[in-house]
């Protein structure tokens, strides 16, 4: 089976060594996204809603250059550091999961990379791998 590497500039780079997604088997696999500003490479510091949104956005950005779409999503997984946030969480991800519902996980996790408050990772079928 061929993969192929997916990479944009409308998303932040990845901080580590892996890639922003992956094409493979007529999936798009989509490392966890984080709220990191993809002009800045900074943290956006705003209010938690914001950061869920900017973090949903980096998504969708992947998942368009991957040749996907937020409604082609069949699986996410949440992380989040405060469950305390959870209902917050929900309402934002549902207005941008309007039309589908994937599957999906949400774990309460210690601690994120860079000291987020969540991360969003997915699968999703696409055209073309």
């Amino acid at each position: 089976m061929e993969k192929k590497w997916v990479n944009t500039d409308q998303a932040p780079q990845p901080v580590g060594p892996y890639a922003q997604a992956v094409k493979a088997g007529g999936c798009l696999y989509v490392s966890g996204q984080i709220p990191l500003d993809p002009s800045s490479g900074q943290i956006l510091t705003g209010s938690f809603a914001e950061q869920v949104k900017m973090t949903l956005d980096n998504l969708a950005a992947v998942l368009e250059a991957g040749g996907a779409s937020l409604d082609s999503v069949v699986k996410v997984t949440v992380y989040l550091t405060d469950m305390s946030y959870f209902n917050e969480f929900n309402t934002i991800y549902t207005s941008y999961f309007e039309r589908s519902r994937p599957a999906r996980s949400c774990v309460a996790v210690s601690r994120l990379p860079k000291d987020v408050p969540l991360e969003i990772d997915a699968v999703a079928l696409c055209e073309g791998s």
